[in-house]
């Protein structure tokens, strides 16, 4: 199944999130099929 979630990037007190389309069975930060935005 394919879902779209937030992947976590930046520094430790400086989050920033990636808009991603990834397979349910990946890590939230892993392997992603297409990048579509930020936040």
């Amino acid at each position: 199944m394919v879902v779209i979630r937030l992947s976590r990037g930046g520094s430790k007190s400086r989050p920033f999130y990636n808009i991603v389309v990834a397979d349910k069975r990946n890590r939230r930060d892993g392997r992603f099929i297409e990048r579509i935005g930020f936040y």
